[in-house]
């Protein structure tokens, strides 16, 4: 269809068929960029994350218990929070790293 045939079919109050299908296919195309798409980068990180556990490492669980890792199991761990104080978790209530503070930076 020519550009002038389609302003002309607009202006009688018809359009064609695949133009009312740009608006619903390019909604669907932001959310998937923008919301979506992030989702799934952020839930692989963190899985590859959890699936790194070692014992030693220092974490931090989406409740904001701070320890370092004693044990790592296949679906828990348990998480060493003061000297004689140690806790079992599912895997999945670590949220993340502890950051390095100022005196255990690694110098290169």
């Amino acid at each position: 269809m020519h550009l002038f045939s389609m302003f002309a079919l607009m202006q009688d109050g018809q359009s064609p068929g695949w133009y009312s299908m740009i608006l619903p296919v390019g909604v669907i195309a932001i959310f998937y960029f923008l919301v979506i798409r992030p989702q799934m980068k952020q839930q692989k990180e963190h899985q590859s994350l959890v699936n790194a556990l070692k014992k030693g490492d220092k974490v931090v669980t989406n409740g904001g218990i701070w320890g370092e890792v004693d044990e790592v199991d296949a679906q828990t761990i348990r998480l060493k929070v003061h000297d004689k104080m140690k806790i079992r978790l599912s895997r999945s209530a670590i949220s993340g790293m502890q950051p390095k503070s100022a005196g255990e930076k690694e110098s290169k």
